[in-house]
């Protein structure tokens, strides 16, 4: 039940890192903390750090989905980085990188993504 969200801007992209557990505990507490970053800066295209994510349920993959359907919506970009592996499978068992690509590191999701100059 441990999670700790740490959030950059960096121009117009949110870089999220997430440490430890996203699950139906935390999910709800990193909604809303996503959701008020996003909207309170002018925040149009959003990378998610999983590097330090060790676990993820299906609650955690309601998060993600939720927050790239809003950043859609405002004709931005998404997408994960750094993902572990046990991580990876259930993101990849979902179809999710059908629809959001997935990068090795922040540099390169940024880079990859063509949102920073």
């Amino acid at each position: 039940m441990n999670l700790h969200v740490d959030m950059e801007h960096h121009r117009h992209v949110l870089i999220v890192r997430l440490s430890g557990e996203l699950d139906h505990h935390t999910a709800d507490h990193v909604r809303m903390q996503l959701d008020e970053a996003i909207q309170r800066r002018q925040t149009e295209h959003l990378v998610l750090s999983l590097k330090h994510l060790d676990f993820m349920d299906s609650s955690g993959l309601g998060v993600i989905l939720g927050r790239y359907k809003f950043i859609k919506q405002k004709g931005g970009k998404m997408a994960v980085c750094d993902v572990k592996p046990q991580v990876y499978r259930l993101l990849e068992m979902s179809g999710l990188f059908k629809i959001m690509p997935i990068y090795e590191n922040e540099g390169t999701a940024l880079s990859g993504m063509e949102v920073v100059s």
